[in-house]
């Protein structure tokens, strides 16, 4: 039983930071994204996120970063909340908001590219 959960808590691991890494490009990418938008009109910024890399870029940002976000709260709630009622609600609760707040963005990059 020690092994599974010993293994788990590997996997997680690995998963959180392999979702960190691949945010560094994407962050990158959305920052110098970000500075175009600024300085350029309304139309623009439409257009610039109607192009399929873009829209494309973007959710996968939004999918990585939610995942990674929803992976950090629940390591902290693992660790410093020791109530294990209290400790189940609020993961389950974290990664149904991580979610809904993903399936969200997607949606509104999909409205505006398509």
């Amino acid at each position: 039983m020690k092994m599974q959960s010993k293994s788990h808590g590997v996997v997680h691991w690995k998963l959180q930071r392999i979702s960190a890494i691949a945010m560094i490009p994407l962050v990158i990418w959305f920052i110098s994204s970000l500075t175009f938008s600024l300085i350029n009109s309304y139309e623009q910024s439409v257009a610039w996120l109607q192009n399929p890399l873009n829209a494309t870029g973007l959710v996968l940002l939004f999918g990585t970063l939610y995942f990674h976000a929803a992976s950090g709260l629940q390591v902290v709630i693992e660790d410093y909340v020791h109530n294990e009622g209290l400790k189940i609600m609020s993961i389950i609760l974290i990664k149904l908001l991580s979610i809904l707040l993903g399936v969200l963005s997607i949606l509104c990059v999909l409205k505006i590219y398509l």
